[in-house]
């Protein structure tokens, strides 16, 4: 399952964000936890899509972004999670996050090229989190909530391949839009493709490589497992050590020992 983002039809409606909020049971009163300077409200543990406002650089036109996880195809948050924590979804391509597997690292929020996972620190059992594409809902042949909610047209689901043709088709049929598909290879493609007649520069896309992150990070990540291994090994040797040290100490001092030694004599 892919999403192509069409945002010269987006209204700025914030019916995905409500779709979003009411399926996955985020709270609709928490206050926003960063707003830039420009108004528009960032993603954060409470808020997995958000819809950002941008004026063109060169016409002024007034464009409105839906932004969330993209579902890398190379996630580099998955590959950085030595706990398995994150993993990609091959049947449903979405990047999902199990709570009961995380270990606190945070090493995905390092990692995403993105900056897409966020930590709740402010929760006394914090998780981090992030949009799971409503992989439940993909896994039984529906759209994500925010995919259905939409009413413009903005947001369509179906076979990546075939989304990619249609995106192109769409581009190479009116002048207006940028010949360019963002999520198509960036940092390796991902699920969220994006067209737009507004330079993506100009809506806060960032400029990355369109070499997958994981292509640097897997031969040093496959050690992390080994490394840790050893580490708690070292650790246990240690706890043993110095139970045999006051296991030794408590019999020297132990009274009884004596009491016991004086009857044999």
């Amino acid at each position: 399952m892919a999403v192509l983002v069409d945002i010269t039809k987006c209204i700025g409606c914030e019916g995905c964000t409500v779709a979003c909020k009411r399926y996955n049971n985020l709270n609709f009163k928490a206050k926003p936890r960063n707003v830039k300077d420009d108004g528009n409200v960032e993603l954060d543990d409470n808020r997995w899509t958000v819809i950002q406002e941008f004026h063109g650089e060169k016409n002024d036109k007034l464009r409105f972004v839906k932004k969330q996880c993209l579902h890398c195809k190379e996630p580099a948050c998955a590959s950085a999670c030595f706990s398995k924590a994150i993993q990609k979804d091959e049947k449903t391509g979405a990047v999902v996050y199990y709570p009961d597997l995380c270990v606190g690292c945070r090493y995905c929020l390092v990692a995403c090229p993105y900056s897409i996972p966020k930590y709740q620190w402010n929760e006394q059992f914090p998780q981090v989190s992030k949009c799971q594409m409503c992989s439940e809902r993909v896994s039984k042949g529906d759209a994500p909530a925010c995919v259905s909610a939409c009413t413009t047209g903005a947001l369509m689901s179906g076979d990546r391949d075939e989304l990619l043709k249609k995106a192109h088709e769409i581009i190479n049929s009116d002048s207006r839009y940028i010949n360019h598909v963002y999520g198509e290879h960036e940092v390796g493609g991902a699920e969220w493709l994006y067209i737009s007649d507004v330079p993506f520069e100009e809506l806060g896309f960032k400029d990355v490589s369109n070499v997958p992150v994981t292509s640097y990070t897997k031969s040093y990540l496959s050690k992390v497992p080994g490394l840790a291994a050893c580490w708690a090994l070292f650790l246990s040797g240690i706890a043993f050590y110095n139970y045999r040290v006051d296991k030794n100490r408590n019999q020297i001092h132990d009274p009884h020992d004596n009491d016991d030694q004086d009857k044999e004599g």
